[in-house]
C-alpha cells in the first residue's frame, strides 16, 4: 500500500487573507473519475482558496480510505455508499469501522453505466447472459455491488456471466480494450471511458429499466442509489439515446484531524467556483453548490464544513 504522509501547516493569517496550506487529497488511479475530479479540485483550490492540494493517487477508495482515517492524508474522494461501509465496518471493511472519517461536500452524482462495443450484439443488460464480464476486483471491492445492482435490473447475477478476474476499475477497462471482456462498468465522463471509446471504434451504454421494480433491485445492493436520465452528448460517450442509468453521490471526505480552517477554506472555494470546476472537469457541471451537504448518515460532517454551511443557511442538511 502506498502511504504518503503530508503535513498540514496551519499558518496564521489575518482576516480576509488567503490560506497558505499544503494538504494531500487521495484519489483513485489516473484515468479514473476520482483522479480527474481531485485534479480539478486541486486546481481551483490553489487559484481560488489559497489551499495547495496535492493529488495522491491510490488504486482505489478501499485502499485510500484507511489512509485518510489514519491521518496520513487529509482528504479523499469516494462515494457515499462505500464511505458508509467504512464508517460502520461493513462488507469489505468488516470488523474494522473507520471512526475518523468526516464528510466535507457532495461533488456530483456518480453515474455508472455498463459499456459494450457499439457494434456488439448486446443491446440490453439481459443480453449479457453468458458474456465475458469483469469480476473479482481484488483492489476495488465497491465495483462488485455496483455490477450486482446493474445485473439485478434484468434478474441476473454475476453467476450468469463468464467471469474474467480483474483488479480495479481501470484494469477492467484495459481488459475490455484488449478484447478480454465484452463489457465493463465505469463512470460517465471518465477519461478512461473516452479512451475506450476511441480505442475500440465506439462504445454503447446499456440502459436500465426505469421502473419501481428495477430501482428496488438496485437498492438491494446500493441503498443510496437512484436511476437518472442521461442524454447523448460529447460529455457522455456511449450514451447513444436517452436512457436511465444507475447514479449515486460522490463526495470529498476528510480525516477527523484535518484542520477546521483548511476544510472551511476548501468548502468555501468550491462553493464559489462551479464554473471553474466544470471547466476543469466536465462532470462538475452537475455540481450543485446549494446541495453540498445532504443527509448521508451514518457519516458525520467535518466541523470546518459545518461552520461554512451554517453561514450559508445550508445546515442542517436535507435529504
Amino acid at each position: 500500500m502506498l502511504r504518503v504522509v503530508t503535513a498540514s501547516l496551519a499558518l496564521a493569517f489575518s482576516a480576509g487573507a488567503a490560506l497558505a496550506q499544503s494538504v494531500g487529497m487521495a484519489t483513485s488511479s489516473p484515468g479514473s473519475i476520482y483522479h480527474s475530479s481531485g485534479s480539478a479540485i486541486a486546481k481551483v483550490a490553489r487559484e481560488k482558496g489559497g489551499v495547495n492540494v496535492i493529488v495522491q493517487p491510490f488504486t482505489s477508495p478501499n485502499v485510500h480510505i484507511p489512509v485518510v482515517d489514519g491521518g496520513e492524508v487529509e482528504f479523499g474522494l469516494a462515494n457515499v455508499y462505500e464511505l458508509g461501509l467504512a464508517v460502520t465496518g461493513a462488507e469489505h471493511f468488516a470488523g474494522k469501522p473507520h471512526k475518523n472519517l468526516r464528510a466535507v461536500f457532495i461533488m456530483y452524482p456518480l453515474r455508472t453505466a455498463i459499456f459494450v462495443k457499439k457494434d456488439s450484439r448486446y443491446k440490453t443488460v439481459a443480453d449479457l447472459k453468458g458474456a465475458r464480464m469483469p469480476d473479482g476486483f481484488a483492489s476495488q471491492k465497491i465495483l462488485l455491488p455496483i455490477i450486482d445492482a446493474a445485473y439485478a435490473t434484468a434478474g441476473l447475477t454475476r453467476k450468469d456471466m463468464t467471469p474474467v478476474l480483474t483488479a480495479s476499475v481501470v484494469t477492467q477497462a484495459n481488459d475490455f480494450i484488449a478484447g478480454k471482456t465484452e463489457g465493463f462498468a465505469f463512470a460517465l465522463g471518465s477519461a478512461k471511458v473516452q479512451e475506450a471509446n476511441a480505442a475500440v471504434g465506439g462504445i454503447r451504454s446499456l440502459p436500465m429499466p426505469n421502473t419501481p421494480e428495477a430501482l428496488a433491485a438496485v437498492r438491494k445492493h446500493l441503498p443510496l442509489a437512484y436511476l437518472r436520465l442521461e442524454q447523448p452528448g460529447p460529455r457522455n460517450p456511449g450514451v447513444l439515446e436517452p436512457m436511465h442509468i444507475i447514479a449515486y453521490d460522490a463526495l470529498v471526505f476528510a480525516g477527523a484531524k484535518a484542520p477546521d480552517e483548511v476544510v472551511y477554506g476548501l468548502v468555501k472555494a468550491m462553493h464559489e467556483s462551479k464554473a471553474e470546476l466544470a471547466q476543469a472537469f466536465g462532470p462538475f457541471a452537475l455540481f450543485e453548490p446549494a446541495q453540498m451537504a445532504k443527509k448521508i448518515g451514518p457519516i458525520e460532517y467535518h466541523p470546518g464544513a459545518i461552520k461554512f454551511y451554517q453561514e450559508k443557511n445550508l445546515w442542517p442538511p436535507k435529504e
